[in-house]
Parts: C-alpha cells; sequence; structure tokens
C-alpha cells in the first residue's frame, strides 16, 4: 500500500506533482527507484511534447545606454498572449536586452562558439601555462578550466545575471 510518507518522499526527490509521484509508485508497485525512473521517462515525454509547441506570442525588450553608443533590441517569446502582456513578461525582456548590452556575450550558449574561437582561446591560454612554466598535463587541465571560466563570461546562458549574480 503506498502512503501518504511515501508520495511526500517521492516528491521531495523529484519535484515532480503529488498526484504524478502517486500514481508513479502505483504503477511500480511502491518501488522509489523505479518510480523515480518512471517520472525521469514522464518527465522527458512532456518535454518533447511541449517542444513541439509554437511560442508565438512575445515582446521586444530594448535597451539604450546612457552613451547612446550601446543599444540591444531583444525578441522574447511565449505561448500566450496572456503571459506576453504581463508587466513581469515586459520586464524580462528589458531586463535581458540591458544584460546583453552590459555584457557582451559572443554567443546564446556554448555550443554556438566556432571551433576558431576556441582553438584561439586554448592556444593562448596553453602559451600562458607554458610561461608560468607548467608542465604539459597540468598545463592542459589549466587550459580546460580557463576554458570554462570563458565560457561562463561569455555565453549569454552562463553568465551571472547582471541585476542579481546568484542568477545565470
Amino acid at each position: 500500500m503506498i502512503t501518504a510518507a511515501d508520495v511526500k518522499k517521492l516528491r521531495e526527490m523529484t519535484g515532480a506533482g503529488m498526484m504524478d509521484c502517486k500514481k508513479a509508485l502505483e504503477e511500480t508497485g511502491g518501488d522509489t527507484e523505479k518510480a523515480i525512473d518512471l517520472l525521469r521517462a514522464k518527465g522527458a515525454a512532456k518535454a518533447a511534447k511541449r517542444s513541439e509547441k509554437s511560442a508565438n506570442e512575445g515582446t521586444i525588450g530594448s535597451y539604450i545606454h546612457f552613451d547612446n553608443k550601446t543599444a540591444v533590441i531583444v525578441e522574447v517569446n511565449c505561448e500566450t498572449d496572456f503571459v506576453a502582456n504581463t508587466d513581469d513578461f515586459k520586464a524580462l525582456a528589458k531586463d535581458i536586452a540591458m544584460h546583453i548590452a552590459s555584457t557582451n556575450p559572443i554567443s546564446i550558449s556554448q555550443d554556438e562558439i566556432s571551433e576558431d574561437v576556441i582553438e584561439r582561446e586554448r592556444a593562448v591560454y596553453m602559451e600562458q601555462a607554458r610561461e608560468e612554466g607548467k608542465p604539459e598535463d597540468i598545463a592542459v587541465r589549466i587550459v580546460e578550466g580557463r576554458l570554462q571560466k570563458f565560457y561562463k563570461e561569455s555565453t549569454l546562458l552562463a553568465q551571472q545575471f547582471v541585476k542579481d549574480p546568484d542568477v545565470t
């Protein structure tokens, strides 16, 4: 028999809805590990379903720096006009535009950085490590660490948000 404590425990572990947790436990005969796997599989199916939906609504956010030399316009999309017309959504678009103007990312994500740029950065970091007198195996690890820092500083999705550094 499935208890409320079992459902609560699974919910805390997965963050899934209460009824989803209950159904998963019922389907797996109370086996928590199998229920977690089932919820993960269902989550992937839900994500695939949502990816098919089109985000036809949205808003435009803009920011012009006070020096009048930097300006950014972004389009942020959502699924419904109800969301698109909220003040919070419009503020989000403006905040993203301001963030882009402030940080000047070179790409949205790490996957979009060209191999030429990555190889150029890797060569610079390797030369720096060699000049510091590091052995080759340690230099390789230093280069990888510096590349990770480069990605965090130069890709929009990995950057710390300018208005709240705890958010990326």
